[in-house]
């Protein structure tokens, strides 16, 4: 297992982490998973043998569970891993039960560590953006929990470019911590991310954490055109609506060079998949989260497939989004002073 740097941060994370949305089952979250306790120590002894040292929960997933079995099936090994989770979604039905206020960033952590049993989280996520409430304030509650020793590192999850820029400036102007990743939605099914996130990533030095690198399952190889979808294809049984599926064909061609690299490789299109987005910039670690045993251990696989310089190419090619303003734009004419940041993007398009 390869570890990366998270961000420019010290800490090194595995390039993949165990995701663990499928725990509990409880309400909504049913439709992605119901691993008990039993299924979820099975899935960490997997992990931690194959050298994972990140798990990564929430405390919205099942609304608290997922962290409580989590906390359950490390306990007693706590010291050997890391410990993600987030704050940010409604917890409860009490007017500051959401957002990103300090009363809620602040009772959510102290929620958060009691379910997981444990005295500190290593990397504490907000886990998408609250507009209505200021960034100085957030913020600042976050950097107390640094300072108290109950959150190690923090990270952003889902904000766009502008709000993730203006929350690293505003901490390096006030002098608080720094959000040392993020947490995004990236894969050969949407590549949205390319367009600002991942530019920011390379110039500001923050460590990109993945999030459903598989689309939910949608490049596992399971869906292919012609064929009727697998029952666990959550978003097109309506099921589960993330990611959202906008342009079928363009993923029934993706599909098809996946499936053709796959067999080059005598491996599964999801090892593909998941070797094909660690090769892409800024990119730390993969959450990978599975239903079955069987699932997991083949996402397990991804980190060790290495993929040639034209198989690399070929899936660049047929799952590369379209340019939007104004990066199209720059490419036709500042293209004589691009940065490394702006070349993750518009680099390929040089070359053509």
């Amino acid at each position: 297992m390869e570890y990366r740097q998270l961000g420019r941060s010290g800490l090194r994370v595995s390039v993949l982490t165990l995701g663990t949305m499928t725990f509990g089952g409880r309400g909504g979250f049913r439709a992605v998973g119901a691993t008990d306790v039993d299924g979820a120590r099975r899935q960490v002894d997997m992990c931690l043998d194959a050298g994972v040292n990140l798990i990564d929960t929430a405390d919205v997933y099942s609304d608290g569970v997922s962290e409580e079995i989590t906390g359950e099936v490390v306990r007693g090994r706590r010291d050997s891993l890391l410990l993600s989770t987030k704050v940010r979604m409604s917890m409860g039905e009490g007017p500051n039960d959401a957002g990103l206020s300090r009363q809620h960033i602040i009772s959510g952590c102290e929620a958060s560590l009691r379910r997981l049993g444990t005295d500190h989280i290593d990397i504490y996520h907000v886990h998408e953006w609250d507009g209505q409430t200021r960034l100085e304030e957030t913020l600042s509650a976050l950097n107390s929990l640094v300072s108290s020793g109950k959150v190690r590192y923090l990270a952003a999850s889902n904000y766009t470019g502008w709000q993730l820029m203006k929350a690293l400036a505003l901490a390096d102007s006030l002098g608080l911590e720094r959000f040392a990743a993020q947490q995004i939605y990236y894969s050969l099914e949407a590549r949205d991310a390319e367009f600002e996130l991942v530019p920011l990533s390379v110039d500001q030095g923050v460590g990109i954490l993945v999030w459903s690198p598989l689309a939910g399952g949608l490049v596992s190889g399971k869906y292919r055109r012609g064929a009727s979808p697998s029952g666990e294809t959550r978003q097109l049984s309506g099921e589960w609506n993330e990611p959202p599926v906008r342009d079928q064909e363009k993923l029934y061609d993706t599909i098809e060079v996946l499936v053709g690299v796959a067999e080059a490789h005598h491996a599964s299109p999801a090892q593909v998949a998941l070797a094909w987005l660690l090769g892409r910039p800024a990119v730390t670690s993969l959450i990978i989260g599975a239903r079955t045993d069987e699932q997991l251990a083949d996402n397990l696989g991804g980190a060790d497939l290495t993929l040639t310089v034209d198989e690399r190419a070929a899936l660049d090619k047929v799952s590369a989004p379209d340019l939007i303003y104004p990066h199209w734009h720059q490419l036709n004419t500042a293209a004589d002073r691009l940065s490394p940041a702006d070349l993750t993007l518009l680099g390929p398009h040089l070359a053509d």
